[in-house]
């Protein structure tokens, strides 16, 4: 099983809202999940990210792949 840390849009039409969570790399991109660790809201100025840094250094040492995107915000975040 391939486990990603990736983005699950929420939010309405132009107004994106985004959870940032565990999930196998073969769901739907807003489909089933298995953990949530935060979220990130680009519609604020500055962005608001809000992750639990624990949770997410137990699923990277477990062998979850973060997708580009949320790697970048882990970094911004000095979780990585």
């Amino acid at each position: 099983m391939a486990v990603k840390i990736r983005l699950r849009r929420m939010g309405a039409k132009k107004a994106p809202f985004y959870r940032i969570v565990v999930a196998d790399s073969r769901y739907p991109r807003d489909g089933r999940f298995i953990e949530e660790l935060g979220y990130y809201d680009p519609t604020k100025d500055p962005a608001e990210v809000q992750v639990d840094a624990d949770k997410a250094k137990q699923w990277i040492g477990n062998g979850a792949q973060p997708t580009d995107t949320v790697k970048a915000l882990l970094k911004k975040n000095g979780i990585i």
